[in-house]
């Protein structure tokens, strides 16, 4: 009964996460620093939801008084953790797979745009590759999510928007667990020779039954393609997002757009019935944690007010 309990702990102990930290040019500044972080962990599954920009709602946000300078052209860290004093061992569970992606908006104050509405481009992603999921990478790196900002944008203060997604429950609507943070920073150095096509609406960079939002990843093999969501990458070249300052005989303005994404059917497993919160072996699981599924051996009764709900086949969890 003490292992059950243990185990379920554990479990509960590694399941979400929260970007605590960046570093910049080799300085890993302090937990919170310049980041609007929450003290709870938890995801945002509402892709319509404002939240999505740089979380809130059900997990308030304490502003920032900081803004960290970074050089256009390098690379930054993103600092993942489950808790803000959690160490590199306990990042997230490692069944949250899925991908990583990072977003700039530039604005006129870090300190106090809410980063809603237009003006998002994306300068990172991870999704797929060989069986490897980009939050695997970042687990399996100690935490550290690499973005590179690009060296052409112009200066000035922008927002940095770094997101984990995890995939485990999305084989039906509403199952995907999107975790994100809003770094202030401001960018020096860059050579503004090119700006953003397009940019986009948060929220309206995903919808529901987007491919890489709404999958089973349990019948996905390593040979799988798996369509990261949101717009194309921002590249300098002038392609995939890219467009060249105009000169002052040919003006050209960026335009706000929300993205129309394709939509796919997803396949349905036929997920067991969850299991009763009638067990008696003194274990308790808590919210969010795994509770049943396909070869899963924990502890199946969750905390006083939860139940256990199948999400799919493989994976049941307390809400």
């Amino acid at each position: 009964m003490k292992g059950l309990v243990l185990l379920a702990a554990a479990s509960a102990a590694s399941a979400h996460t929260i970007f605590v930290q960046l570093e910049a040019e080799g300085k890993r500044y302090g937990v919170s620093h310049a980041i609007r972080d929450p003290t709870y962990d938890g995801p945002i599954t509402d892709v319509t939801s404002k939240d999505l920009a740089c979380n809130g709602g059900a997990n308030p946000t304490t502003p920032s008084k900081d803004i960290i300078t970074v050089t256009a052209g390098t690379t930054v860290k993103a600092v993942w953790r489950h808790t803000l004093t959690a160490d590199a061992t306990n990042v997230m569970d490692p069944s949250h797979k899925g991908p990583t992606l990072a977003y700039l908006k530039k604005v006129d104050n870090a300190l106090t745009d809410s980063g809603i509405g237009g003006g998002w481009f994306k300068i990172q992603e991870s999704g797929y590759n060989g069986g490897q999921w980009g939050t695997s990478t970042v687990i399996s790196n100690g935490g550290l999510h690499y973005i590179d900002i690009p060296s052409c944008i112009p200066n000035g203060q922008y927002l940095l928007r770094a997101e984990m997604i995890a995939l485990h429950g999305a084989g039906s609507s509403g199952g995907a667990q999107l975790y994100m943070e809003c770094a202030q920073i401001n960018i020096v150095g860059g050579s503004g020779s090119t700006v953003p096509a397009t940019t986009y609406s948060i929220p309206g960079i995903y919808k529901a039954n987007d491919p890489g939002i709404l999958v089973n990843i349990y019948s996905m093999t390593p040979s799988t393609t798996y369509k990261i969501p949101g717009p194309s990458l921002f590249s300098c070249s002038g392609g995939s997002g890219g467009s060249p300052v105009a000169s002052p005989a040919s003006p050209a303005s960026p335009a706000t757009t929300l993205l129309t994404a394709t939509k796919a059917p997803a396949a349905e497993p036929t997920a067991p019935s969850p299991a009763t919160d009638g067990q008696t072996d003194g274990c308790s699981a808590a919210q969010w944690a795994q509770c049943g599924g396909s070869s899963f051996s924990g502890c199946t009764q969750c905390a006083p007010g939860l139940s256990c709900k199948a999400i799919n086949a493989y994976y049941s969890q307390c809400s």
